[in-house]
C-alpha cells in the first residue's frame, strides 16, 4: 500500500514550486517545525497542534489537507474567521487501496495516484456558514486524508485554523467558565464597571493567561482576531493584490516570503509601485480600544461619552500560546449627562463661579437694550480655566484665561451669548465673571503683566524688609499684609494662599501693614517700593499686595516669603 504521507505529497506538487516535509505529529519533529513559520505560512498542508494564519480572496475558494495516519483517533478542526463570514466544509478523502509499482518511482503510476485523490470528493463530515469560531470534533476518526475548504463570498478575508489529534491534552484555547457572560456592575454618564467569571484555565489548569476588554459603537466581536482585523490600519492582508493568472502562494513578499523573481511575469505589478503587489488603500478611521488588563476579571471604562451606546467584549488569551477565547460580550449605554443649570448674568454685576475638576459652567448674557459691543471681564482665582462664547449659537471666541483677561466683542441689535466655563484636570477653579454693554467703568481693577512682589535683599534688617512691585497708569488702592510663617513653609503650602479671589476682607487686621493709591502715566516709572517694619529678627513673613478696582473688587499679586537677618 502506498503510505498516506506520500500520497499527500503527490497531491500537493502541483500547487508550489517548492515541496516541503509534511508535518507529522512526531513530538521532536513537530517542535522544529513549528518554530519554522514559513513552514506552514500560506502552504496547504495543516500541521497537527499549530495553528495557521491564512487569506481568502473573495469567491475563490481554498484547500487544506492533513492526514491521519490510525484509525480510531480524535481529531478537532477550529475555523475562525475574521473580518467576514466564511463557508466552510471538512472531507474525508479516499485514497487508492493498492498501487502497483509501489516504491518505484514511475511518473506515469504517481500521476494516476495524484489524479485519482484530486478526482474524488470524498465524505462530506461537517459544513458551515457564518462569522462564528466554529468547531468539529471527534472521538474516533478513521485513518486517510482530510480536506478543508473554505470560501469567502462577501469579500477577501483572512482566518485562522487548528487542528489536532489530541485534544485532550492539547487544549491550546483558555477554557470559558459555566457562566461566560460578561456583566455590567455599574453604570455612569462617562464610565462602565464589567466584571466576569474568572477562566478554569487559570484558576484550575494554572496556564498563564490575560484578559483583553474590547470597546467600540458598532457591535459585538466574536474573536479577537477580528478585533485586531478592525484595529489594524495598515494590514498587509487587507491591501492583499488580486491573483494573476500564474498566482503562486509562495512568491509575495508581504506574505512573509521574498521574491524569488522582479515581478516582470505579473503584469499587474509596475515599476512604480510603492510597496510590492500593494494597491492603494485607504483605511477609516476605527472607533475601537483594546485594553489588555493582565488577570484581573473586573474593569472600569473610563472617558466615554455620556448618553451613547457601547458594546463591550472581554477575551481571555493563552499567553503561552496566544490563542484565545471570547466570552459573551454585552452591551449598555452611558448616562445622561444632567442638564446644566444655565446662570443669568446681569449687566456690570459680578457672579461668581465654581467649577468642578475637569466641569463645566454655562452662563447666559442677554443685554435689554441693543448694543454695539459687549466686554467680559474673567478673573481665574486659582488654575487656568477655558471660556467659549457663542453669540446667538456662532462660536466667536474660545481661550484659556489665567488671572485676569477682558475680552471685548462686537454686538448684535437682541443678539443673546452663551458662555461656557470648563475646569481643567488639576483641580476645581473658581472664579468671577462680569458681563457688560457699558465698560467705562471697570468693576475689575487693572493689573500689570508682571504681578510678582520683589524683596531686596540687601536692605533686609533684623526688624524690616523692602519690598517692591509694579502699577498702571489708573489710580487705584494698593494694600499691603503681612503674616509670619514657619521656616520650612513650601510651596503647596503657598498655592493654597494663592486664591487670588480672596479679598483683604478674609485678613486678620493685625496682619494689615498699610493702604495707598499709586498710579504713574509713565508706566517704566510705574513702581512703588515699602519697608514693612516691626519685624523680628531670624523670622520668615509672607507678604501679600492687594490692589482694590472702583467697583471694590480686589485682585491678589503673586505672595512672596521674606526672612530678617538673624543678627545685625
Amino acid at each position: 500500500m502506498v503510505p498516506l504521507h506520500w500520497c499527500l505529497l503527490w497531491l500537493l506538487l502541483p500547487l508550489g514550486s517548492r515541496t516541503q516535509k509534511l508535518p507529522t505529529r512526531d513530538e521532536e519533529l513537530f517542535q522544529m517545525q513549528i518554530r519554522d513559520k514559513a513552514f506552514f505560512h500560506d502552504s496547504s498542508v495543516i500541521p497537527d497542534g499549530a495553528e495557521i494564519s491564512s487569506y481568502l480572496f473573495r469567491d475563490t475558494p481554498k484547500r487544506y489537507f492533513f492526514v491521519v495516519e490510525e484509525d480510531n483517533t480524535p481529531l478537532s478542526v477550529t475555523v475562525t474567521p475574521c473580518d467576514a463570514p466564511l463557508e466552510w466544509k471538512l472531507s474525508l478523502q479516499e485514497l487508492p487501496e493498492e498501487a502497483s509499482g509501489e516504491g518505484s518511482g514511475e511518473p506515469e503510476l504517481l500521476d494516476q495516484q495524484k489524479q485519482q485523490i484530486i478526482n474524488e470528493e470524498g465524505t462530506e463530515l461537517f459544513s458551515y456558514k457564518g462569522n462564528d469560531v466554529e468547531y468539529f470534533i471527534s472521538s474516533s476518526s478513521p485513518s486517510g486524508l482530510y480536506q478543508l475548504e473554505l470560501l469567502s463570498t462577501e469579500k477577501d478575508t483572512h482566518f485562522k485554523v487548528y487542528a489536532t489529534t489530541t485534544p485532550e491534552s492539547d487544549q491550546p484555547y483558555p477554557e470559558l467558565p459555566y457562566d461566560p457572560r460578561v456583566d455590567v456592575t455599574s453604570l455612569g454618564c462617562t464610565t462602565v464597571t464589567l466584571a466576569w467569571k474568572p477562566s478554569p484555565t487559570a484558576s484550575l489548569l494554572k496556564q498563564p493567561i490575560q484578559y483583553c476588554v474590547v470597546i467600540n459603537k458598532e457591535h459585538n466581536f466574536k474573536s479577537l482576531c477580528a478585533v485586531e482585523a478592525k484595529l489594524s490600519a495598515d494590514d498587509a492582508f487587507m491591501m492583499a493584490p488580486k491573483p494573476g493568472l500564474d498566482f503562486s502562494p509562495f512568491d509575495f513578499a508581504h506574505f512573509g516570503f521574498p521574491s524569488d523573481n522582479s515581478g516582470k511575469e505579473r503584469s499587474y505589478l509596475t515599476k512604480s509601485s510603492p510597496k510590492l503587489g500593494r494597491h492603494a488603500y485607504v483605511r477609516p478611521k476605527v472607533d475601537i480600544q483594546k485594553i489588555c488588563i493582565g488577570n484581573k476579571n473586573i474593569f472600569t471604562v473610563s472617558d466615554l461619552k455620556p448618553d451613547t451606546q457601547y458594546y463591550f467584549d472581554v477575551f481571555v488569551a493563552n499567553s503561552n500560546s496566544n490563542m484565545s477565547t471570547a466570552y459573551v460580550g454585552t452591551f449598555a449605554r452611558t448616562k445622561e449627562e444632567a442638564k446644566q443649570k444655565t446662570v443669568e448674568l446681569k449687566d456690570g454685576k459680578v457672579t461668581d463661579v465654581f467649577v468642578k475638576r475637569k466641569g463645566a459652567k454655562f452662563l447666559r448674557f442677554a443685554p435689554v437694550s441693543s448694543h454695539q459691543k459687549v466686554t467680559f471681564f474673567i478673573h481665574s482665582c486659582l488654575d487656568a480655566v477655558q471660556i467659549q462664547v457663542r453669540r446667538d449659537g456662532k462660536l466667536i471666541l474660545s481661550q484659556n484665561v489665567e488671572g485676569i483677561r477682558q475680552f471685548q466683542l462686537r454686538g448684535k441689535p437682541k443678539a443673546k451669548y452663551l458662555i461656557r466655563l470648563k475646569g481643567n484636570k488639576k483641580g476645581a477653579s473658581m472664579l468671577k465673571i462680569l458681563a457688560t454693554t457699558r465698560p467705562s467703568k471697570q468693576s475689575f481693577p487693572s493689573l500689570p503683566e508682571d504681578t510678582r512682589i520683589k524683596a531686596f535683599d540687601k536692605l533686609r534688617t533684623c526688624s524690616s524688609a523692602t519690598v517692591a512691585w509694579l502699577g498702571t497708569q489708573e489710580r487705584n488702592k494698593f494694600c499691603i499684609y503681612k503674616k509670619e510663617v514657619d521656616d520650612n513653609y513650601n510651596e503647596d503650602q503657598k498655592k493654597r494662599e494663592q486664591n487670588q479671589c480672596l479679598g483683604p476682607d478674609t485678613r486678620k487686621k493685625s496682619e494689615k501693614v498699610l493702604c495707598k493709591y499709586f498710579h504713574s502715566q509713565n508706566l517704566q516709572k510705574a513702581v512703588t517700593t515699602e519697608t514693612i517694619k516691626g519685624l523680628q529678627p531670624g523670622k520668615s513673613y509672607l507678604l501679600d499686595v492687594y490692589v482694590i478696582g472702583h467697583g471694590g473688587h480686589s485682585v491678589k499679586y503673586q505672595s512672596k516669603v521674606v526672612k530678617t537677618r538673624k543678627f545685625c
